[in-house]
């Protein structure tokens, strides 16, 4: 092929032929390729033979140590060693399932449940007798069983309630309030109740929700010399009249300030 080869001199050709020159005439034989596995991976790039670091299996490289299932392996495990699959199968046993896990491995029936002198299948689920917060399951000949479980509640414990044939508790309605509360001067007024908070035409109610409400009371002034009670919101023009800082009653005269030769009466209209 155009190139020199020295006698005695050995090489690989396309095709794994290996072959070396004698005396002047080449002789080539194919490789002869010893594989101690049973699953060796295919021969790399620019190589001959087949490789056992690793496995091939149903078509798929398996890694060296790598633990999978087979497809159609019905709870068998398998490990690549060196080039060699070993696979482990769950002993099963004939009629009932040794154990819950095995029972979707092997074929055999499940252990049924007796439980409180009844028998319920494997699977089934069930409550107890008359508690339906309970629920129970029958695995492979054992009960297990579960309480149902329950919301989180943002009310007091004194607030909690449980009613007849409920599982769980429930909050309930806050109390009507039962009067009106001030935390400015802590004086509680029942529901009903009208005081005034300090302004005699200023009055407040307290409502049944526990809410305060206040009016003012409007004055209108009939008579030019009102008389101004303490205490009371409004002047009074039937009880009399003031002038120049004294009150005088219906009908009595008096001395005019501005002029002495003068004499007022009060006169109540």
């Amino acid at each position: 092929r155009g190139i020199p080869r020295k006698h005695g001199t050995r090489w690989m050709e396309p095709g794994c032929q290996s072959c070396t020159c004698q005396e002047g005439q080449v002789l080539c034989e194919a490789v002869s390729c010893s594989v101690p596995c049973s699953h060796p991976l295919p021969a790399p790039a620019g190589g001959c033979c087949p490789t056992c670091t690793g496995c091939l299996h149903e078509g798929v490289a398996r890694a060296e140590g790598d633990v999978f299932s087979p497809s159609d392996g019905n709870c068998t495990v398998c490990v690549c060693l060196a080039g060699n699959i070993s696979c482990l199968s769950p002993e099963c046993s004939p009629g009932s399932c040794p154990s819950p896990s095995l029972a979707d491995c092997c074929s055999c029936t499940p252990e049924k449940c007796n439980f409180r002198g009844r028998t319920y299948a494997h699977g089934a689920r069930f409550s107890l007798d008359g508690d339906d917060c309970t629920t129970c399951v029958c695995q492979g000949g054992e009960v297990e069983c579960s309480f149902t479980p329950c919301p989180m509640l943002d009310c007091p414990q004194h607030q909690r309630h449980l009613g007849p044939g409920q599982c769980c508790s429930t909050c309930r309605d806050p109390p009507a309030p039962a009067g009106c509360f001030l935390d400015d001067n802590g004086v509680e007024f029942p529901v009903g109740q009208i005081w005034s908070p300090g302004d005699p035409c200023e009055l407040c109610i307290c409502q049944a929700d526990g809410s305060v409400s206040c009016q003012r009371t409007d004055c209108v002034e009939t008579c030019p010399y009102p008389i101004r009670i303490p205490g009371q919101c409004c002047p009074d023009c039937s009880a009399g009249c003031t002038y120049m800082g004294r009150i005088f009653s219906n009908n009595e005269t008096f001395p005019s300030a501005l002029d002495p030769c003068l004499s007022c009466i009060c006169l109540v209209r």
